[in-house]
């Protein structure tokens, strides 16, 4: 069943449509953001979220369910669609799938394949695996599964933590799959020959952003094959939380690269919508409840 169109927020536009599920009444959140000669569109699995890491607004919804593959799909059709109407694509443009919107995705393993084996189809969307990525807080048996099937996107680990003790309080499912299970399950994992592991680290001020931290990421990603670190200043939300300072961020970055260890710093964008990294929690639907399509 294909899903309906709701309202979608692409970032610095408010004003364009979301998905709305036809099965449960669920609302969800997809952001579409364009940029020069590519576009990038980030895409929820499910509705809600059961991880509960603690500071991700996401969080706050709870699992509401998980959605079908067609309305996985939807999220990036609907905006390429609306992008085509606008004339968007007189040029070829590089297009970036992440599965980062609200949900766990290996916690929906079946319904986010089906819809990547026809994201990542020639005759399908015709989307490069290179483009597309995945993000998981650390499922230890799903990335034991991903690794075994063939048609898969690139994996990102959101690790955001130094320590079990620290990731057990920002990220409760650590203390189902603890770092030292995460990360032997991140040793065995294939890569491609072009490919590596994507580390996730969203940086709290005062929490996790200290130089001994970065020491010890340094000291559990060393002796994985091939990875690369996104720092991510932490989006502003109603949580306890703090962004990191510039200079500290630049620090800890500098630690990882002088002992090895590629990092970069990533600026979210979405802040003005609301829809950046870890603040899809449906503030529109809340404040303006929008009308179930079915």
């Amino acid at each position: 069943m294909e899903p309906s169109d709701s309202r979608a927020v692409e970032s610095g536009n408010p004003d364009e449509p979301s998905t709305d599920s036809p099965k449960r009444p669920a609302a969800i959140e997809a952001v579409y953001m364009p940029s020069e000669g590519r576009r990038t569109v980030c895409i929820s699995t499910q509705a809600g979220c059961a991880v509960d890491c603690q500071f991700c607004l996401t969080a706050q919804l709870g699992l509401i369910r998980n959605l079908t593959a067609a309305e996985i799909l939807g999220q990036v059709l609907l905006p390429l669609a609306e992008a085509r109407t606008g004339g968007e694509n007189r040029d070829p443009i590089q297009t970036n799938v992440v599965l980062m919107g609200q949900g766990e995705p290996l916690l929906n393993f079946d319904a986010v394949m089906a819809a990547l084996q026809i994201l990542l189809d020639p005759e399908g969307a015709g989307l490069s695996a290179k483009h597309v990525t995945l993000s998981t807080s650390g499922i230890v048996p799903g990335i034991e599964k991903l690794s075994k099937e063939t048609v898969r996107p690139k994996l990102a680990i959101s690790l955001n933590a130094s320590s079990d003790e620290q990731r057990d309080r920002l990220m409760p499912i650590n203390r189902k799959y603890p770092l030292g299970k995460l990360m032997e399950a991140c040793r065995n994992y294939p890569l491609r020959n072009w490919e590596h592991l994507t580390f996730e680290y969203v940086m709290l001020g005062g929490v996790n952003d200290s130089a001994e931290d970065a020491r010890r990421v340094v000291r559990l990603l060393s002796p994985l094959a091939s990875v690369k670190v996104n720092l991510i200043p932490w989006n502003p939300g109603q949580l306890p939380f703090r962004e990191s300072a510039a200079k500290t961020v630049e620090q800890f970055r500098k630690i990882l690269v002088e002992r090895g260890v590629p990092a970069f710093v990533r600026y979210s964008r979405g802040r003005d919508v609301m829809a950046a990294c870890g603040q899809l929690a449906l503030q529109e639907v809340r404040n303006n409840p929008l009308a179930v399509i079915a």
